[in-house]
């Protein structure tokens, strides 16, 4: 079966980010690499210098849906796009994570709480557990969803 198998952030702060991803989501580092040049395939953008991935997610990536966090260093901000809306999980513990550490999450009207992690990506937790992979979904803004359905069914099928 195909599946979606990872979303890739541009961090700023590596270390917020990585504390963030541990500590309130629950996530686990699932693999580091540092690079000395850009990516000729702009993995990491339009950048030339060193940088970094690291890959976090609640199990292995041959199973679970990850994140990849791409570091540019020297690079002090990203602007973010209108492209990405949120990640959804189903978890019992990142809201009480988010509660111990201090961090701030939003009660949204119905019923779910809005997480936003460090350079501002935004994260939806709804209360439960699940079998397998506590990430549930992965939620995108299009300017055209029949065109987007098009080219996403050409892609997986």
């Amino acid at each position: 079966m195909r599946r979606a198998l990872h979303f890739v952030f541009k961090v700023a702060d590596r270390k917020a980010t990585i504390d963030f991803y541990r500590n309130v989501l629950g996530m686990k580092i699932l693999r580091h690499e540092e690079f000395e040049k850009g990516c000729e395939a702009a993995c990491n953008g339009p950048y030339d210098g060193k940088w970094s991935k690291t890959m976090v997610g609640y199990g292995a990536e041959d199973d679970h849906f990850v994140v990849e966090l791409t570091y540019n260093y020297g690079i002090k901000s990203y602007k973010l796009g209108n492209d990405f809306l949120n990640i959804g999980i189903t978890s019992n513990s990142v809201i009480d994570n988010a509660k111990k550490v201090g961090y701030e999450a939003e009660e949204m009207s119905d019923g779910k709480t809005l997480l936003e992690a460090p350079g501002g990506y935004q994260f939806v937790v709804c209360a439960g557990s699940k079998d397998g992979d506590p990430v549930c979904t992965c939620s995108l803004a299009v300017s055209d969803l029949q065109k987007s359905i098009g080219k996403m069914l050409a892609q997986l099928f």
